[in-house]
C-alpha cells in the first residue's frame, strides 16, 4: 500500500521548530520548513499563524507551496479567547487568517487555544465553545472549513475528558469540526482511539504525536501511542482528510530537521505498511 491508495493524506505541522522557545532562530523560515516537508515525503504543512513571516502574503506563500509541490492543509490559529466573546484583538487576528485561507481551496482552519490557567474553568470552557462558533461561522462564510484543536498543558481548559465533554458538546457541528490530537490525548489521561471513536462524526482533521509520559512527548513511533491501530481505524471508515505531524520530542530542540525527516521514514517504512 501507498500513501497514493490512502483516502487520508500526510502533512506537518511547523511547530516542530519552534520547540522550547526557539522561535527567533526559525524566524521568516516558512519556506525552509515547506522544503523539509517535501523532503519528508510529505504533502502538506501546517503553519501557525504568527510564524508565517513574508509567507503571510498570499502571493509569496502560493509561489513557495508551489516550488516544493506542497499544500496548504491548514493554518493554526492560535489565540486565548478566555472573554464570553472575541476580543477587538482577537476578531482582527482571525479574520485576517480567514482572509488568507479563502484564497486557499481547501485549507482548514485549525483553531488552537493558547493556554493561560485553569481559574474559572466552568465559564471559560462555555466561553471557548462560543468563541470557537463565532470564528467558525465566519469561517463558514467565507467557504473555509474550521476545527478545533484541543491540546494538554497544566494551564489548557482542554485537557481532560470532562473538558472534553463540556466543550466538544458546545461546538456548533455545522460550522467546525475537532482536531483530535492522539499525543495531547493521552497525555490528559485519556485513551486515544476510544477518544476519537467517541467523538467520531466531529472529527474533520487529525494530529500525530506521540508520549512516553517521560515527562511528555517521544519521537514519533518510539512512544506509546498507538498511531498504527489509530491509522487502520481512520482507513477503516474511509477519513478522507489530513493526518499532520506536529513531533515535539525532546530531538526537536535542536533538530527540528532531522526529527521531521525521520518522521516521513518511519510513515513510509513503518506506518503505511503496517496497514496494507
Amino acid at each position: 500500500m501507498s500513501t497514493n491508495t490512502l483516502p487520508f493524506r500526510f502533512g506537518n505541522e511547523c511547530y516542530t521548530w519552534f520547540m522550547s522557545g526557539a522561535g527567533a532562530t526559525h524566524a521568516n523560515r516558512l519556506e525552509h520548513m515547506v522544503e523539509i516537508t517535501a523532503r519528508a515525503g510529505m504533502t502538506g504543512i501546517e503553519p501557525i499563524h504568527f510564524w508565517m513571516g513574508d509567507l503571510a502574503e498570499p502571493r509569496r506563500l502560493a509561489e513557495a507551496l508551489q516550488k516544493h509541490q506542497v499544500q496548504l492543509a491548514a493554518i493554526a490559529l492560535v489565540l486565548e479567547w478566555n472573554h464570553p466573546a472575541e476580543t477587538e484583538h482577537e476578531r482582527a487576528e482571525a479574520d485576517r487568517v480567514i482572509d488568507l485561507l479563502a484564497q486557499f481551496p481547501g485549507a482548514l482552519l485549525c483553531t488552537v487555544q493558547l493556554p493561560t490557567s485553569r481559574d474559572d474553568l466552568s465559564q471559560r470552557r462555555k466561553n471557548l465553545a462560543a468563541n470557537l462558533n463565532a470564528v467558525s461561522r465566519r469561517a463558514a462564510d467565507r467557504g473555509v472549513n474550521a476545527s478545533f484543536h484541543p491540546n494538554s498543558p497544566p494551564t489548557s481548559i482542554n485537557r481532560t475528558a470532562e473538558d472534553y465533554d463540556v466543550i466538544l458538546n458546545g461546538l456548533d457541528s455545522q460550522a467546525t469540526g475537532w482536531t483530535p490530537d492522539v499525543g495531547h490525548i493521552i497525555n490528559g489521561s485519556m485513551d486515544p482511539l476510544a477518544t476519537m471513536q467517541q467523538w467520531q462524526p466531529l472529527i474533520n482533521h487529525v494530529h500525530f504525536k506521540d508520549w512516553d509520559g517521560q515527562p511528555e512527548f517521544a519521537l514519533m513511533g518510539a512512544g506509546r501511542v498507538d498511531l498504527i491501530g489509530v491509522t487502520k481505524w481512520l482507513n477503516s471508515w474511509n477519513y478522507g482528510g489530513w493526518i499532520i505531524c506536529e513531533d515535539e520530542a525532546e530531538q526537536a530542540v535542536d533538530d527540528p530537521e532531522g526529527v521531521t525527516l525521520h518522521d516521513g521514514r518511519w510513515i513510509r517504512e513503518t506506518l503505511i505498511p503496517a496497514i496494507a
